[in-house]
């Protein structure tokens, strides 16, 4: 009988066996593997290719340049991904193979959770995390910063614990590791350690600009029992262009804009950006109180009336006493007095002379003198 089941097994068709194109025996490409120095897909060319693509996940595509490496602009450290490399053979079938990159380690519910970073303040930014659900009683964290392009590293300046754990980091100057001239984007995580157990990473991706929290503008007013001119000031090390949101409740039931005898006011304002959508926070509101003749835009107007009617006053008195000297001039005009030509002394004396019969701007009478001498 058994010797009848062989002889059956024998004299049976062969089965056809479907190889996964993993297995291809003669794979155009060999030795996939990931470069995390150069973010680099790279691999070992063997067959007459055409073309190479790789695929991060299921959305990012990229050409491989030369068909020999595929470039990444950013490549997680801590989060699992599939990346598959699609070849093109030239007069053959299609080829692809795929990696996992990293490798994972240890138990995922022993990282850090919900790691959220934020820039507040202007210059800060802070990170903050949980500890993980399956950590360790011995468990430390440790926080790293990196720029996507440079991949240049920063480690935590100062970190704040919760139950002797590090939970949270802050660098209170981003200009440690902030250049305007660089892109902005960064890659955030948290690693950790423990004397019996591996803990794995939690990372974000991010650009500064995206998790900024707007700072309140700072906002000042000077006003009288007419006019209100209501100014702020907005500063941000990482957006240029702000939009601004004025709430302005009066005391009184009328409300303007122009703020059109303004009367007592509070006001707050808040500044938010459109690209990328940011709200900030609103400013401390302000009690303005505008009363006749107690704002600093009447001490203004008052000084420049009174200086107006100080100018006016000294044009004035200039011609009126131009005009009157003139005047007196005309219509008492010098007199000369008379000298003894023969007794008198003529030096040191000014002398006027006139020609009879000529006329002068005003006839005046003149009577003849004849000086006599006593013999």
């Amino acid at each position: 009988m058994a010797s009848l089941w062989l002889a059956a097994l024998l004299l049976a068709p062969p089965v056809s066996v479907l190889l996964h194109k993993d297995q291809d025996p003669n794979p155009p490409i060999t030795n996939v593997r990931m470069e995390p120095g150069t973010k680099r897909l790279t691999w070992d060319l063997r067959g007459n290719v055409s073309s190479i693509e790789c695929v991060e996940g299921s959305t990012f595509n990229a050409k491989a340049e030369n068909n020999l490496f595929c470039q990444f602009f950013l490549l997680p450290k801590c989060t699992r991904t599939n990346y598959t490399v699609k070849v093109t053979v030239i007069d053959g079938e299609p080829y692809s193979t795929w990696i996992e990159y990293p490798k994972q380690e240890g138990n995922p519910a022993a990282a850090a959770e919900g790691l959220a970073c934020e820039v507040h303040d202007k210059d800060a930014l802070t990170c903050r995390w949980a500890v993980g659900r399956a950590a360790p009683s011995d468990v430390q964290y440790y926080f790293h910063l990196e720029h996507s392009s440079t991949a240049q590293r920063w480690a935590c300046p100062r970190y704040l614990t919760t139950e002797g754990k590090h939970t949270a980091c802050r660098f209170d100057n981003i200009s440690a590791f902030f250049d305007p001239k660089q892109h902005l984007f960064y890659q955030f995580w948290v690693t950790g350690t423990s004397h019996g157990d591996t803990i794995p990473c939690s990372e974000l991706f991010s650009e500064l600009s995206k998790i900024e929290k707007l700072i309140a503008p700072n906002i000042s007013a000077s006003c009288n029992e007419s006019l209100a001119l209501l100014e702020w000031d907005m500063s941000s090390h990482l957006q240029k262009q702000f939009d601004y949101e004025l709430e302005i409740r009066q005391v009184e039931e009328d409300k303007s804009y122009r703020l059109t005898n303004p009367g007592t006011f509070m006001v707050k304002i808040r500044a938010r950006t459109s690209s990328p959508y940011l709200v900030g926070q609103w400013s401390a509101p302000q009690r303005f109180v505008c009363d006749p003749g107690a704002g600093a835009l009447s001490h203004v107007w008052l000084s420049s009336s009174l200086m107006a009617l100080a100018t006016l006053l000294t044009v004035g008195t200039a011609v009126f006493l131009c005009r009157r000297y003139s005047v007196l001039k005309t219509l008492f005009p010098p007199i000369p007095h008379l000298k003894d030509p023969i007794g008198g002394s003529l030096q040191n004396e000014k002398m006027f002379t006139w020609e009879a019969g000529r006329p002068t701007q005003e006839e005046c009478p003149v009577a003849e003198l004849q000086v006599l001498r006593e013999m």
